[in-house]
């Protein structure tokens, strides 16, 4: 796993050829390329990815997205939306 944010997808956006999902990024929303992902990897509303520079690296279950978090914690960065 590398190294990123863990998002929560809300949905996927229409149009931008079905790459651009909206998230949930502890509380606040933004849109995430999802081009990057393997072409067999489906996200539904629910799913967890680990996000990195405005792409989903990978998708993961909620331990992944956990793990993910936890790293952010251990390098001082809390779960709150205005950190950054």
């Amino acid at each position: 796993m590398c190294l990123g944010i863990p998002g929560r997808v809300v949905r996927m956006l229409e149009g931008y050829g079905n790459q651009l999902a909206l998230v949930d990024v502890v509380g606040e929303q933004r849109k995430v390329n999802v081009g990057m992902l393997p072409e067999d990897v489906r996200l539904e509303p629910g799913d967890w990815i680990v996000i990195h520079m405005g792409f989903a690296m990978e998708k993961v279950d909620e331990a992944g997205a956990e793990k993910a978090m936890a790293g952010l914690e251990m390098m001082g960065r809390s779960r709150t939306a205005d950190d950054g």
